[in-house]
């Protein structure tokens, strides 16, 4: 089920019903769910699923269903299933329950919000997720790099600029990138240019970011090669 990624008016009605309605909420943070349903008043109990449950909680999952009880699953933010552990989960109660009824209920989507208001082409377009934090990073721009549709992915303050480093030695100077930083928050705020302008513009490092690279002048090169670089952790 898809909740507000950041503005509250963007929960959907459907969904304020069923989450009033199921009998067990589960999330991947317990204290942010909670303050969703504070906000609207909904006391139905929540418990946790994240990407470090184990089996057993799937489990557990599972026969609360055979049990007959109706459940909801939401990610923090955004639509559950989409780059975070809720596909997982899915897969799991499919293979294990295949008579179970898996009904999604639409709503906001961080990747599909900044790439409708991009200005890039849209009737394709591939999704990377999020990088990797060390192992395989260099490799993820590669392939970000080789795309021959619009290439979208989202990172984190953390590693930012690490990024937009990686893309202004990877793409062709004058590659169109979009960014989308804290959709739907107080801080929303939109950045387009090619690489070099954007590394140019004072982007803060706090929040998160939607990055979309414009396919429209890449180059063709299946010989591209990255220095290896050393990542830090700590954000401002």
């Amino acid at each position: 089920m898809a909740t507000p990624i950041g503005n509250l008016q963007d929960i959907t009605a459907r969904a304020l019903s069923i989450l009033k309605e199921v009998s067990v909420i589960f999330c991947e943070d317990t204290r942010v769910t909670k303050k969703l349903l504070n906000h609207f008043d909904i006391k139905t109990p929540v418990d946790s699923f994240h990407q470090h449950s184990d089996r057993a909680k799937s489990v557990k999952i599972l026969e609360l269903l055979k049990s007959g009880k109706n459940l909801a699953l939401v990610t923090d933010a955004g639509t559950p299933g989409i780059s975070d552990p809720g596909n997982e989960l899915v897969k799991f109660v499919r293979n294990n329950l295949p008579e179970a009824s898996i009904v999604p209920v639409p709503g906001v989507s961080a990747v599909v919000a900044a790439l409708s208001v991009s200005g890039f082409p849209t009737d394709k377009f591939i999704f990377f997720g999020f990088p990797p934090h060390k192992n395989k990073r260099q490799k993820f721009f590669q392939e970000v790099g080789r795309a021959q549709y619009t290439a979208v992915f989202y990172e984190s303050c953390h590693r930012i600029k690490k990024a937009l480093d990686e893309l202004a030695r990877l793409l062709p100077p004058d590659t169109q990138i979009f960014i989308a930083r804290e959709l739907t928050k107080k801080f929303e705020s939109f950045y387009h240019g090619k690489i070099r302008e954007i590394m140019d513009m004072e982007i803060p490092e706090k929040g998160e970011f939607v990055v979309i690279v414009s396919p429209n002048i890449r180059k063709k090169n299946t010989n591209i090669r990255i220095t290896k670089n050393t990542y830090s952790e700590p954000c401002s």
